[in-house]
């Protein structure tokens, strides 16, 4: 390097050796050695410089050592990423045997290649005559989960340490449907002033967070009402607790001393299909600075301390740049996606100085000792943190998980966690999938194209609108399935015109609820459900609401067309019957000063206001 730091050229680097390791460079391209050292250095750059001979020398390398001289060779300042690589190909290089103090024994070839991990800039443009780009990194992918995953855990017995073996069931949530009817009732709940948050944190209270668990289809992802023997997490609010942060960020909430309240935008929200609130709430996020994620790690703690951590915007770039180049529609486990972001080079730093991060105490604890701030302990955590909490709630990701307690063990060789039974609420997420509001969300798709529920056949739809359960239901499918329909028994439904026209209102469609079933029922309905539901989709859509009005009486009908026809007024009103004028709320400012104008005013007004 030179002494501003930038990559010095092959001569600079061979002559910052010694001769001892000159003359073992130098025995890797001929015998016969020079003693002296400039002769060293003038035998390994002139082999290195002439094009066939370097080409020569390129050939004799491994697979593995091509990869890391392409790796370096076609990034920036041509620099080898020790850990990029070996989250990209499994492993490291071979360099040989090397000393404890990172000195080459008996080096490897590759040693010629790389300096300090750095090709130098001349060798550089010698080597990009042959050396073709790396390929990209690959990303295991699945259709189906597994039933359940293991858990290994170890006990202590008076005969020593014995692993345990649990299998644990995997539960899985298909976020979409739930997102787009989640939008809706809990901006509901907030125009009914039901939901309060803290004053200095914006976030939800407890008591909140349980009304919105309650009105969110299927609930939260764990149980609020978990009962603990005290070494177990309970998780809490997931989805209950993002949800007012989401609405707050997107501009369609704000709070009124305690309690949130609907701006005009959330009042327009609430008439507006939830995959375009969705989409807007989701581009907000992502600029949002009211919620560091990571914070929500309370095992770490000193996250408040100056300068402790990055900023929110780029870490969240990172991750759905690594998204947006996964496949819709694929199952990613949770590790295989970690590991292809470091593959893919979407990486990034959640601490700016980790010696201010620690468990339990701030000295013994620090993770500023080498090896406890490693990427499964931070960026890892805040990964979790972040599709959870975030993109699963808004429907981005489906995703399956186990409760956390138990389910990782990569952080108890950290001083301090041995009464941990997990790093972070989310410890539970295994798997995570992008849906089709999610590719739309993320720039996959031009248009949002809804994702069909998948799974085993578990419903009969009969001629007489009955629905059957041929299977056991997860309890998701059954109150979605209970919005639309009566329940007759255990396993029968009959689907009801009035409850599905309730269903509507509340912000689904018929088509969502045909394509469900058929889903659920493997294929078409019978020829006259079909025709049922194409009539009930086109009542649906005949009467549009278009948001609250203002309601006024005129004295008499002239006074009512003068208003209506007034220049300025006209296109801000309506006539209904022949002395009531109509106002749409968000007119109401301009009408009233285009009335004053026109020498009236409305009795009344300060009481409606």
């Amino acid at each position: 390097m030179t002494e501003y730091g930038e990559p010095g050229t092959l001569d600079e680097y061979l002559n910052a050796y010694t001769v001892p390791t000159l003359k073992k460079l130098a025995g890797l391209l001929a015998s016969g050695l020079p003693t002296r050292k400039g002769d060293l250095v003038a035998l390994i750059r002139r082999e290195l410089e002439d094009p066939d001979r370097l080409r020569g020398i390129w050939e004799r390398l491994d697979p593995l050592q091509k990869a890391a001289v392409a790796e370096a060779l076609h990034s920036p300042l041509h620099r080898l990423d020790g850990a990029m690589f070996q989250a990209k190909y499994g492993r490291s290089p071979d360099w040989g045997r090397i000393s404890p103090y990172g000195e080459p024994e008996e080096p490897s070839l590759l040693w010629l290649f790389l300096y300090n991990g750095i090709i130098p800039p001349d060798l550089a443009a010698r080597l990009k005559s042959f050396v073709p780009p790396p390929s990209a990194a690959e990303l295991h992918t699945g259709d189906e989960l597994p039933a359940t995953v293991i858990q290994k855990e170890y006990l202590y017995t008076s005969a020593g340490r014995r692993e345990k073996y649990t299998e644990i069931p995997l539960t899985r949530c298909e976020t979409e449907r739930m997102a787009l009817h989640d939008v809706h009732a809990v901006l509901r709940l907030i125009e009914a002033g039901k939901v309060r948050v803290s004053d200095k944190t914006k976030q939800v209270t407890a008591a909140s967070a349980r009304a919105i668990a309650n009105v969110l289809e299927g609930g939260d992802f764990y149980p609020l009402d978990e009962e603990t023997d005290g070494w177990q997490t309970a998780p809490g609010p997931i989805r209950a607790f993002a949800w007012p942060l989401i609405l707050q960020s997107a501009g369609l909430a704000t709070p009124s001393g305690t309690k949130l309240q609907l701006t005009p935008a959330g009042k327009k929200a609430l008439a507006s299909p939830p995959q375009e609130v969705i989409r807007r709430a989701w581009d907000r996020w992502l600029k949002s600075t009211l919620l560091d994620e990571f914070n929500r790690v309370h095992a770490i703690k000193g996250q408040r301390s100056r300068r402790a951590v990055t900023a929110v915007a780029p870490r969240r770039q990172a991750i759905v740049k690594a998204l947006a180049a996964c496949p819709p529609h694929k199952w990613i486990s949770f590790d295989e996606f970690s590991r292809f972001m470091r593959a893919s080079g979407f990486t990034f730093e959640v601490a700016r100085d980790p010696w201010h991060l620690y468990i339990e105490d701030p000295h013994y604890g620090s993770l500023g000792y080498s090896g406890f701030s490693g990427w499964h302990i931070l960026q890892g955590r805040y990964m979790m943190a972040f599709l959870f909490e975030y993109a699963a709630t808004m429907g981005i990701i489906d995703v399956a998980y186990i409760h956390p307690s138990g389910a990782r063990r990569d952080y108890h060789n950290l001083w301090g966690a041995d009464g941990l039974d997990c790093l972070s609420r989310y410890d539970g997420l295994m798997y995570i999938r992008i849906n089709g509001l999610g590719a739309w969300c993320l720039g996959l798709t031009e248009e949002y194209v809804p994702s069909l529920p998948t799974g085993p056949q578990t419903l009969r739809v009969l001629p007489n609108l009955d629905v059957v359960a041929t299977a056991p239901l997860p309890p998701g499918d059954v109150l979605f399935l209970e919005r639309f329909t009566e329940r007759m028994s255990d396993v029968v439904w009959r689907i009801r015109p009035m409850r599905l026209l309730e269903a509507v209102e509340e912000g689904y469609s018929v088509a969502d609820v045909q394509a469900f079933l058929r889903a659920k029922a493997g294929g078409l309905l019978p020829d006259n459900v079909e025709v049922f539901f194409q009539e009930m989709a086109e009542r649906a859509s005949r009467l549009v609401d278009r948001g609250p009005a203002w309601l006024i009486e005129a004295q008499d009908a002239a006074l009512a067309q003068l208003v209506v026809n007034d220049s300025e007024l006209r296109s801000l009103c309506m006539l209904a019957g022949e002395r009531y004028i109509v106002v749409p709320a968000d007119a109401e400012s301009a009408f009233r000063r285009a009335l004053h104008k026109l020498g009236y005013a409305v009795i009344g007004m300060a009481h409606h206001r």
